[in-house]
Protein backbone atom coordinates (compact mmCIF):
# COMPACT_ATOMS: atom_id res chain seq x y z
CA UNK A 1 0.00 0.00 0.00
CA UNK A 2 3.00 2.27 -0.40
CA UNK A 3 3.41 5.39 1.70
CA UNK A 4 -0.26 5.87 2.49
CA UNK A 5 -0.87 7.47 5.87
CA UNK A 6 -2.82 5.34 8.29
CA UNK A 7 -5.15 7.37 10.47
CA UNK A 8 -6.52 6.41 13.89
CA UNK A 9 -9.71 6.86 15.87
CA UNK A 10 -9.86 9.49 18.59
CA UNK A 11 -11.49 8.06 21.73
CA UNK A 12 -11.08 9.82 25.07
CA UNK A 13 -7.39 10.64 25.48
CA UNK A 14 -6.25 7.94 23.04
CA UNK A 15 -5.45 7.64 19.34
CA UNK A 16 -6.15 4.02 18.48
CA UNK A 17 -6.83 1.56 15.68
CA UNK A 18 -10.18 -0.15 15.39
CA UNK A 19 -10.61 -2.90 17.96
CA UNK A 20 -10.15 -5.59 15.30
CA UNK A 21 -7.56 -3.65 13.29
CA UNK A 22 -9.67 -3.36 10.14
CA UNK A 23 -9.21 -0.39 7.81
CA UNK A 24 -10.85 1.15 4.76
CA UNK A 25 -9.07 2.73 1.80
CA UNK A 26 -9.80 6.34 0.99
CA UNK A 27 -10.02 6.75 -2.81
CA UNK A 28 -8.90 9.88 -4.65
CA UNK A 29 -11.73 10.63 -7.12
CA UNK A 30 -9.29 12.30 -9.53
CA UNK A 31 -7.49 9.06 -10.35
CA UNK A 32 -9.29 6.25 -8.44
CA UNK A 33 -6.13 5.60 -6.41
CA UNK A 34 -6.15 4.69 -2.71
CA UNK A 35 -4.19 7.36 -0.83
CA UNK A 36 -5.03 6.95 2.89
CA UNK A 37 -6.26 4.32 5.34
CA UNK A 38 -8.99 4.98 7.88
CA UNK A 39 -10.17 2.69 10.69
CA UNK A 40 -13.28 0.57 10.29
CA UNK A 41 -14.57 1.01 13.83
CA UNK A 42 -16.48 -1.71 15.67
CA UNK A 43 -19.52 -1.47 17.92
CA UNK A 44 -17.18 -1.72 20.90
CA UNK A 45 -15.22 1.27 19.58
CA UNK A 46 -18.45 3.25 19.31
CA UNK A 47 -19.42 2.29 22.85
CA UNK A 48 -15.99 3.33 24.15
CA UNK A 49 -16.32 6.70 22.39
CA UNK A 50 -19.80 7.30 23.82
CA UNK A 51 -18.64 6.36 27.30
CA UNK A 52 -15.63 8.67 26.97
CA UNK A 53 -17.93 11.49 25.95
CA UNK A 54 -20.28 10.72 28.86
CA UNK A 55 -17.44 10.71 31.37
CA UNK A 56 -16.06 14.01 30.06
CA UNK A 57 -19.51 15.59 30.17
CA UNK A 58 -20.33 14.50 33.71
CA UNK A 59 -16.91 15.13 35.27
CA UNK A 60 -15.64 18.26 33.54
CA UNK A 61 -17.18 19.77 30.45
CA UNK A 62 -20.69 20.56 31.68
CA UNK A 63 -19.18 22.55 34.55
CA UNK A 64 -16.61 24.34 32.37
CA UNK A 65 -17.83 27.91 32.19
CA UNK A 66 -18.69 29.63 28.94
CA UNK A 67 -15.66 31.90 28.99
CA UNK A 68 -13.34 28.89 29.16
CA UNK A 69 -15.23 27.04 26.42
CA UNK A 70 -15.06 30.14 24.24
CA UNK A 71 -11.29 30.45 24.72
CA UNK A 72 -10.80 26.86 23.52
CA UNK A 73 -13.05 27.43 20.53
CA UNK A 74 -11.14 30.57 19.53
CA UNK A 75 -7.88 28.64 19.76
CA UNK A 76 -9.36 25.91 17.57
CA UNK A 77 -10.35 28.57 15.03
CA UNK A 78 -6.80 29.96 15.14
CA UNK A 79 -5.34 26.53 14.44
CA UNK A 80 -7.75 25.83 11.61
CA UNK A 81 -7.03 29.18 9.99
CA UNK A 82 -3.27 28.67 10.22
CA UNK A 83 -3.63 25.15 8.80
CA UNK A 84 -6.06 26.09 6.03
CA UNK A 85 -3.83 25.10 3.13
CA UNK A 86 -2.96 21.63 4.42
CA UNK A 87 -6.57 20.90 5.41
CA UNK A 88 -7.88 22.17 2.07
CA UNK A 89 -5.43 19.98 0.15
CA UNK A 90 -6.48 16.95 2.20
CA UNK A 91 -10.16 17.57 1.58
CA UNK A 92 -9.70 18.21 -2.14
CA UNK A 93 -7.78 14.94 -2.42
CA UNK A 94 -10.45 13.11 -0.46
CA UNK A 95 -13.62 14.31 -2.22
CA UNK A 96 -12.55 16.10 -5.40
CA UNK A 97 -13.91 19.55 -4.55
CA UNK A 98 -11.86 22.32 -6.14
CA UNK A 99 -9.10 23.74 -3.95
CA UNK A 100 -10.43 27.28 -4.12
CA UNK A 101 -13.64 26.17 -2.48
CA UNK A 102 -12.11 23.91 0.17
CA UNK A 103 -9.90 26.81 1.26
CA UNK A 104 -12.96 29.00 1.65
CA UNK A 105 -14.75 26.27 3.56
CA UNK A 106 -11.89 25.93 6.06
CA UNK A 107 -12.02 29.66 6.75
CA UNK A 108 -15.81 29.59 6.97
CA UNK A 109 -15.62 26.72 9.45
CA UNK A 110 -13.23 28.79 11.59
CA UNK A 111 -15.72 31.67 11.40
CA UNK A 112 -18.41 29.37 12.76
CA UNK A 113 -16.27 28.44 15.77
CA UNK A 114 -15.65 32.11 16.48
CA UNK A 115 -19.32 33.00 16.11
CA UNK A 116 -20.50 30.33 18.52
CA UNK A 117 -17.63 31.04 20.92
CA UNK A 118 -19.32 34.42 21.30
CA UNK A 119 -22.48 32.68 22.51
CA UNK A 120 -20.80 30.32 24.98
CA UNK A 121 -21.01 32.71 27.95
CA UNK A 122 -24.42 34.18 27.00
CA UNK A 123 -26.72 31.21 27.43
CA UNK A 124 -28.90 32.85 30.02
CA UNK A 125 -32.48 31.93 30.84
CA UNK A 126 -35.36 34.27 31.60
CA UNK A 127 -37.39 35.43 34.57
CA UNK A 128 -41.11 34.75 34.20
CA UNK A 129 -43.68 36.81 36.16
CA UNK A 130 -46.48 34.61 37.56
CA UNK A 131 -50.00 35.37 38.80
CA UNK A 132 -49.04 34.91 42.47
CA UNK A 133 -46.47 37.42 43.71
CA UNK A 134 -44.97 35.05 46.29
CA UNK A 135 -43.81 32.73 43.51
CA UNK A 136 -40.55 33.37 41.68
CA UNK A 137 -40.08 31.57 38.38
CA UNK A 138 -37.11 31.43 36.03
CA UNK A 139 -35.54 29.20 33.42
CA UNK A 140 -32.04 27.93 32.73
CA UNK A 141 -30.62 26.58 29.48
CA UNK A 142 -28.55 23.48 30.08
CA UNK A 143 -26.56 21.22 27.73
CA UNK A 144 -28.34 18.06 26.60
CA UNK A 145 -25.27 15.86 27.08
CA UNK A 146 -23.61 13.56 24.53
CA UNK A 147 -24.24 14.51 20.92
CA UNK A 148 -23.74 12.18 17.94
CA UNK A 149 -22.65 14.27 14.95
CA UNK A 150 -22.86 12.47 11.60
CA UNK A 151 -21.59 14.25 8.49
CA UNK A 152 -21.60 13.65 4.74
CA UNK A 153 -18.77 13.39 2.21
CA UNK A 154 -19.37 16.51 0.15
CA UNK A 155 -18.14 19.15 2.68
CA UNK A 156 -16.89 17.31 5.80
CA UNK A 157 -15.27 20.17 7.73
CA UNK A 158 -17.82 22.84 6.86
CA UNK A 159 -20.73 20.56 7.75
CA UNK A 160 -19.02 19.48 10.96
CA UNK A 161 -18.60 23.13 11.99
CA UNK A 162 -22.36 23.63 11.63
CA UNK A 163 -22.81 21.00 14.35
CA UNK A 164 -19.71 20.97 16.52
CA UNK A 165 -19.52 24.73 17.07
CA UNK A 166 -22.97 25.08 18.71
CA UNK A 167 -22.52 21.76 20.54
CA UNK A 168 -19.30 22.97 22.19
CA UNK A 169 -20.73 26.40 22.94
CA UNK A 170 -23.74 24.76 24.61
CA UNK A 171 -21.53 22.53 26.77
CA UNK A 172 -22.18 19.20 25.06
CA UNK A 173 -19.57 16.53 24.39
CA UNK A 174 -19.58 14.78 21.03
CA UNK A 175 -18.92 11.61 19.09
CA UNK A 176 -18.31 12.45 15.43
CA UNK A 177 -18.91 9.96 12.65
CA UNK A 178 -17.88 11.25 9.18
CA UNK A 179 -18.81 9.54 5.93
CA UNK A 180 -16.57 6.59 5.16
CA UNK A 181 -16.17 8.16 1.69
CA UNK A 182 -14.34 11.21 3.09
CA UNK A 183 -13.04 10.85 6.65
CA UNK A 184 -9.45 12.08 6.42
CA UNK A 185 -10.00 15.76 7.16
CA UNK A 186 -12.20 14.97 10.16
CA UNK A 187 -9.45 12.82 11.67
CA UNK A 188 -6.88 15.51 10.88
CA UNK A 189 -9.20 18.08 12.46
CA UNK A 190 -9.36 15.99 15.64
CA UNK A 191 -5.60 16.52 15.92
CA UNK A 192 -6.24 20.27 15.91
CA UNK A 193 -8.84 19.83 18.65
CA UNK A 194 -6.28 18.04 20.80
CA UNK A 195 -3.71 20.79 20.16
CA UNK A 196 -6.29 23.44 21.07
CA UNK A 197 -6.51 21.92 24.55
CA UNK A 198 -10.00 20.44 24.72
CA UNK A 199 -10.22 17.99 27.64
CA UNK A 200 -10.04 14.28 26.70
CA UNK A 201 -13.41 12.84 25.77
CA UNK A 202 -15.03 16.13 24.78
CA UNK A 203 -14.41 15.46 21.07
CA UNK A 204 -14.28 11.84 19.87
CA UNK A 205 -14.14 10.53 16.29
CA UNK A 206 -15.12 7.09 15.03
CA UNK A 207 -14.95 6.17 11.34
CA UNK A 208 -16.21 3.40 9.12
CA UNK A 209 -19.21 2.26 7.14
CA UNK A 210 -22.92 2.39 7.91
CA UNK A 211 -22.62 -0.17 10.70
CA UNK A 212 -20.71 2.42 12.73
CA UNK A 213 -23.46 4.98 12.24
CA UNK A 214 -26.09 2.40 13.20
CA UNK A 215 -24.23 1.55 16.41
CA UNK A 216 -23.94 5.23 17.27
CA UNK A 217 -27.51 6.32 16.50
CA UNK A 218 -28.92 3.30 18.33
CA UNK A 219 -26.75 3.78 21.43
CA UNK A 220 -28.87 4.29 24.56
CA UNK A 221 -26.40 6.77 26.10
CA UNK A 222 -26.51 9.27 23.21
CA UNK A 223 -28.63 12.30 24.16
CA UNK A 224 -29.14 13.82 20.72
CA UNK A 225 -28.28 13.15 17.09
CA UNK A 226 -27.45 15.64 14.34
CA UNK A 227 -27.23 14.19 10.83
CA UNK A 228 -26.45 15.63 7.41
CA UNK A 229 -26.96 13.37 4.42
CA UNK A 230 -29.55 11.64 2.28
CA UNK A 231 -33.24 11.53 3.09
CA UNK A 232 -33.41 7.72 3.16
CA UNK A 233 -30.60 7.55 5.71
CA UNK A 234 -32.26 10.33 7.70
CA UNK A 235 -35.42 8.25 7.95
CA UNK A 236 -33.42 5.22 9.12
CA UNK A 237 -31.71 7.32 11.79
CA UNK A 238 -35.06 8.66 12.97
CA UNK A 239 -36.36 5.12 13.35
CA UNK A 240 -33.29 4.07 15.33
CA UNK A 241 -33.49 7.16 17.53
CA UNK A 242 -37.15 6.52 18.29
CA UNK A 243 -36.21 3.41 20.28
CA UNK A 244 -34.71 5.65 22.98
CA UNK A 245 -36.71 8.81 22.16
CA UNK A 246 -33.46 10.51 21.21
CA UNK A 247 -33.97 13.98 19.68
CA UNK A 248 -32.78 14.24 16.06
CA UNK A 249 -31.78 17.20 13.90
CA UNK A 250 -31.83 16.35 10.19
CA UNK A 251 -30.28 18.32 7.34
CA UNK A 252 -31.25 16.29 4.30
CA UNK A 253 -31.58 16.58 0.55
CA UNK A 254 -33.08 19.20 -1.70
CA UNK A 255 -34.48 19.84 -5.14
CA UNK A 256 -34.24 23.58 -4.94
CA UNK A 257 -35.92 25.97 -7.35
CA UNK A 258 -34.02 28.95 -8.72
CA UNK A 259 -36.77 31.22 -10.10
CA UNK A 260 -35.96 33.87 -12.70
CA UNK A 261 -38.62 36.45 -13.46
CA UNK A 262 -38.62 38.51 -16.66
CA UNK A 263 -37.65 41.70 -14.82
CA UNK A 264 -34.47 40.16 -13.33
CA UNK A 265 -30.97 41.36 -14.04
CA UNK A 266 -30.24 38.53 -16.49
CA UNK A 267 -26.46 38.64 -16.24
CA UNK A 268 -26.72 38.38 -12.48
CA UNK A 269 -29.37 35.67 -12.66
CA UNK A 270 -27.47 33.51 -15.15
CA UNK A 271 -24.33 33.76 -13.02
CA UNK A 272 -26.35 32.71 -9.99
CA UNK A 273 -27.94 29.83 -11.87
CA UNK A 274 -24.58 28.50 -13.08
CA UNK A 275 -22.98 28.84 -9.64
CA UNK A 276 -26.04 27.35 -7.99
CA UNK A 277 -25.78 24.03 -9.83
CA UNK A 278 -22.22 23.61 -11.11
CA UNK A 279 -20.26 24.82 -8.09
CA UNK A 280 -19.07 21.78 -6.13
CA UNK A 281 -20.02 19.75 -9.23
CA UNK A 282 -23.60 19.94 -8.04
CA UNK A 283 -22.78 17.80 -5.00
CA UNK A 284 -24.50 20.00 -2.46
CA UNK A 285 -27.91 19.84 -0.84
CA UNK A 286 -28.57 23.49 -1.72
CA UNK A 287 -27.89 23.02 -5.44
CA UNK A 288 -30.30 25.04 -7.55
CA UNK A 289 -31.04 21.98 -9.64
CA UNK A 290 -34.33 23.31 -11.01
CA UNK A 291 -34.12 26.58 -12.94
CA UNK A 292 -37.59 28.05 -13.40
CA UNK A 293 -37.58 30.77 -16.08
CA UNK A 294 -40.44 33.06 -17.12
CA UNK A 295 -41.38 32.34 -20.71
CA UNK A 296 -40.69 35.89 -21.98
CA UNK A 297 -36.94 35.37 -21.37
CA UNK A 298 -36.81 31.58 -21.51
CA UNK A 299 -34.91 31.07 -24.76
CA UNK A 300 -32.43 33.79 -23.89
CA UNK A 301 -31.67 32.34 -20.47
CA UNK A 302 -31.35 28.78 -21.79
CA UNK A 303 -28.86 29.92 -24.41
CA UNK A 304 -26.77 31.90 -21.92
CA UNK A 305 -26.75 29.12 -19.31
CA UNK A 306 -25.66 26.56 -21.90
CA UNK A 307 -22.91 28.85 -23.16
CA UNK A 308 -21.62 29.33 -19.62
CA UNK A 309 -21.88 25.60 -18.87
CA UNK A 310 -19.80 24.66 -21.91
CA UNK A 311 -17.10 27.14 -20.87
CA UNK A 312 -16.58 25.69 -17.36
CA UNK A 313 -13.01 24.45 -16.87
CA UNK A 314 -13.13 20.82 -15.73
CA UNK A 315 -10.04 19.08 -14.38
CA UNK A 316 -7.70 18.43 -11.51
CA UNK A 317 -9.35 20.02 -8.46
CA UNK A 318 -5.92 20.93 -7.06
CA UNK A 319 -5.29 23.21 -10.06
CA UNK A 320 -6.07 26.85 -9.24
CA UNK A 321 -7.70 27.31 -12.65
CA UNK A 322 -10.10 24.38 -12.37
CA UNK A 323 -13.72 25.41 -11.88
CA UNK A 324 -15.29 21.93 -11.52
CA UNK A 325 -13.72 18.72 -10.35
CA UNK A 326 -14.89 15.09 -10.40
CA UNK A 327 -17.72 13.39 -8.61
CA UNK A 328 -16.61 12.35 -5.14
CA UNK A 329 -17.26 8.61 -5.45
CA UNK A 330 -17.63 5.92 -8.08
CA UNK A 331 -21.19 5.26 -6.97
CA UNK A 332 -22.17 8.90 -7.29
CA UNK A 333 -20.51 9.10 -10.72
CA UNK A 334 -22.58 6.20 -12.02
CA UNK A 335 -25.75 7.54 -10.38
CA UNK A 336 -25.38 10.87 -12.19
CA UNK A 337 -24.72 9.21 -15.55
CA UNK A 338 -27.76 6.99 -15.06
CA UNK A 339 -29.95 10.04 -14.29
CA UNK A 340 -28.74 11.73 -17.48
CA UNK A 341 -29.50 8.67 -19.61
CA UNK A 342 -33.00 8.28 -18.16
CA UNK A 343 -33.75 11.99 -18.66
CA UNK A 344 -32.78 11.70 -22.33
CA UNK A 345 -35.17 8.79 -22.82
CA UNK A 346 -38.00 10.44 -20.87
CA UNK A 347 -38.41 13.45 -23.14
CA UNK A 348 -36.20 16.19 -21.67
CA UNK A 349 -34.14 18.08 -24.22
CA UNK A 350 -30.37 17.73 -23.70
CA UNK A 351 -29.09 21.26 -24.32
CA UNK A 352 -25.48 20.95 -23.09
CA UNK A 353 -23.09 18.34 -21.76
CA UNK A 354 -24.37 14.94 -20.80
CA UNK A 355 -21.20 12.91 -21.24
CA UNK A 356 -17.94 11.95 -19.57
CA UNK A 357 -15.46 14.55 -20.92
CA UNK A 358 -12.84 13.24 -23.33
CA UNK A 359 -9.15 13.08 -22.40
CA UNK A 360 -6.70 11.00 -20.43
CA UNK A 361 -7.18 12.78 -17.10
CA UNK A 362 -10.96 12.43 -17.37
CA UNK A 363 -10.78 8.72 -18.08
CA UNK A 364 -9.03 8.07 -14.78
CA UNK A 365 -11.40 10.13 -12.64
CA UNK A 366 -15.11 10.37 -11.87
CA UNK A 367 -15.87 13.23 -14.26
CA UNK A 368 -19.18 14.34 -15.80
CA UNK A 369 -19.67 17.32 -18.09
CA UNK A 370 -21.78 20.23 -16.81
CA UNK A 371 -25.17 19.15 -18.13
CA UNK A 372 -28.26 21.19 -19.00
CA UNK A 373 -31.69 19.86 -19.90
CA UNK A 374 -34.36 22.26 -21.17
CA UNK A 375 -38.13 21.90 -21.53
CA UNK A 376 -38.21 19.62 -18.49
CA UNK A 377 -41.65 18.54 -17.30
CA UNK A 378 -42.23 19.63 -13.68
CA UNK A 379 -43.46 16.16 -12.71
CA UNK A 380 -40.61 14.22 -14.36
CA UNK A 381 -38.00 12.28 -12.44
CA UNK A 382 -35.33 14.85 -13.30
CA UNK A 383 -37.46 17.63 -11.78
CA UNK A 384 -38.52 15.63 -8.73
CA UNK A 385 -35.52 13.58 -7.57
CA UNK A 386 -32.21 14.82 -6.18
CA UNK A 387 -29.39 14.02 -8.62
CA UNK A 388 -26.56 15.44 -6.49
CA UNK A 389 -24.47 16.19 -9.53
CA UNK A 390 -23.89 18.82 -12.24
CA UNK A 391 -27.25 18.37 -13.95
CA UNK A 392 -29.64 21.30 -14.38
CA UNK A 393 -33.33 21.00 -15.26
CA UNK A 394 -34.73 24.17 -16.87
CA UNK A 395 -38.51 24.59 -16.65
CA UNK A 396 -40.57 27.40 -18.23
CA UNK A 397 -43.40 29.18 -16.44
CA UNK A 398 -45.84 31.94 -17.34
CA UNK A 399 -47.24 33.44 -14.14
CA UNK A 400 -46.09 34.06 -10.60
CA UNK A 401 -48.67 31.61 -9.31
CA UNK A 402 -47.46 28.92 -11.69
CA UNK A 403 -43.83 29.44 -10.58
CA UNK A 404 -44.83 29.04 -6.93
CA UNK A 405 -46.80 25.86 -7.67
CA UNK A 406 -43.90 24.31 -9.59
CA UNK A 407 -41.37 25.34 -6.93
CA UNK A 408 -43.49 23.79 -4.16
CA UNK A 409 -44.34 20.71 -6.20
CA UNK A 410 -41.66 18.35 -4.83
CA UNK A 411 -41.21 16.40 -1.62
CA UNK A 412 -38.27 18.63 -0.68
CA UNK A 413 -38.17 22.04 0.94
CA UNK A 414 -34.63 23.19 1.66
CA UNK A 415 -33.96 26.51 -0.09
CA UNK A 416 -35.02 28.54 -3.11
CA UNK A 417 -33.71 31.45 -5.16
CA UNK A 418 -35.61 34.43 -6.56
CA UNK A 419 -34.34 36.78 -9.26
CA UNK A 420 -36.42 39.94 -9.67
CA UNK A 421 -36.11 43.70 -9.39
CA UNK A 422 -39.60 43.91 -7.88
CA UNK A 423 -39.23 44.03 -4.10
CA UNK A 424 -42.95 43.48 -3.49
CA UNK A 425 -42.86 40.35 -5.67
CA UNK A 426 -39.79 39.06 -3.81
CA UNK A 427 -41.59 39.33 -0.46
CA UNK A 428 -44.85 37.96 -1.84
CA UNK A 429 -43.31 34.90 -3.48
CA UNK A 430 -40.86 34.18 -0.66
CA UNK A 431 -43.72 33.96 1.85
CA UNK A 432 -45.43 31.28 -0.25
CA UNK A 433 -42.42 29.06 -0.89
CA UNK A 434 -42.36 25.92 1.26
CA UNK A 435 -38.67 26.02 2.13
CA UNK A 436 -36.37 26.77 5.04
CA UNK A 437 -34.58 29.65 3.33
CA UNK A 438 -34.91 31.96 0.35
CA UNK A 439 -32.18 33.89 -1.47
CA UNK A 440 -33.16 36.98 -3.46
CA UNK A 441 -30.79 38.10 -6.24
CA UNK A 442 -28.07 35.84 -4.87
CA UNK A 443 -27.59 32.11 -4.48
CA UNK A 444 -25.44 29.75 -2.42
CA UNK A 445 -24.46 32.56 -0.06
CA UNK A 446 -23.93 31.56 3.58
CA UNK A 447 -23.27 33.31 6.88
CA UNK A 448 -22.45 31.99 10.33
CA UNK A 449 -25.21 34.19 11.80
CA UNK A 450 -27.97 33.03 9.44
CA UNK A 451 -30.00 29.92 10.35
CA UNK A 452 -30.02 27.07 7.84
CA UNK A 453 -32.28 24.05 7.49
CA UNK A 454 -35.26 22.67 5.64
CA UNK A 455 -38.86 21.53 5.84
CA UNK A 456 -40.72 18.55 4.38
CA UNK A 457 -38.31 15.83 3.17
CA UNK A 458 -35.37 18.21 3.55
CA UNK A 459 -35.27 17.71 7.30
CA UNK A 460 -35.99 19.45 10.58
CA UNK A 461 -34.12 21.67 13.00
CA UNK A 462 -31.68 24.46 12.25
CA UNK A 463 -27.94 24.85 11.94
CA UNK A 464 -25.88 28.06 12.13
CA UNK A 465 -27.17 31.22 13.74
CA UNK A 466 -28.32 31.48 17.33
CA UNK A 467 -31.21 29.11 16.60
CA UNK A 468 -28.73 26.22 16.24
CA UNK A 469 -27.99 26.42 19.96
CA UNK A 470 -31.53 25.30 20.75
CA UNK A 471 -30.75 21.89 19.25
CA UNK A 472 -28.10 21.29 21.95
CA UNK A 473 -29.82 22.87 24.97
CA UNK A 474 -32.65 21.88 27.28
CA UNK A 475 -34.88 24.39 29.03
CA UNK A 476 -35.26 23.81 32.78
CA UNK A 477 -37.88 25.69 34.78
CA UNK A 478 -37.39 26.62 38.45
CA UNK A 479 -40.28 27.80 40.64
CA UNK A 480 -39.68 29.03 44.21
CA UNK A 481 -42.34 29.77 46.84
CA UNK A 482 -41.14 32.64 49.03
CA UNK A 483 -44.19 32.75 51.33
CA UNK A 484 -43.12 30.07 53.88
CA UNK A 485 -46.81 29.45 54.57
CA UNK A 486 -48.26 26.04 55.36
CA UNK A 487 -50.61 24.86 52.62
CA UNK A 488 -53.24 22.18 52.18
CA UNK A 489 -51.14 19.42 50.55
CA UNK A 490 -54.11 18.21 48.51
CA UNK A 491 -55.18 21.60 47.16
CA UNK A 492 -54.51 22.45 43.54
CA UNK A 493 -52.34 25.55 43.39
CA UNK A 494 -52.28 27.93 40.44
Amino acid sequence: MGEMKRYQLRIGDQWCDAADGKVLESINPLNQQAWALIPQATASDVDAAVQAARHAFETEWRSTNGLQRAALMHELANLLESDTERMAQLETTDNGKVIRETRVQMRFAARNYRYFAGWADKLQGESIPLDRPELVDFTTREPRGVAALITSWNSPIAILANKLAPALAAGCTVVIKPSEMASVTTLAFAELCERAGFPPGVINVVTGDGSVGAALTGHPDVDLISFTGGTATGKAISRAAAEHLTPVTLELGGKSANIVFADADLEQAVTGAVAGIFAAAGQTCIAGSRLLVQRDIYDQVVAQVCERARAIRIGDPRDENTEMGPMATQGQHQRVLDFIERARTQGAKLAAGGRVPQGEVYGRGYFVEPTVFSDVAPDSELAQEEVFGPVLAIIPFDTEEQAIAIANGTAYGLVAGLWTQNLARAHRVARQLQVGGVWVNTYRTNAAQAPFGGVKASGSGRERGMHALDEYLEIKNLMIDLSNEARDPFAIRT
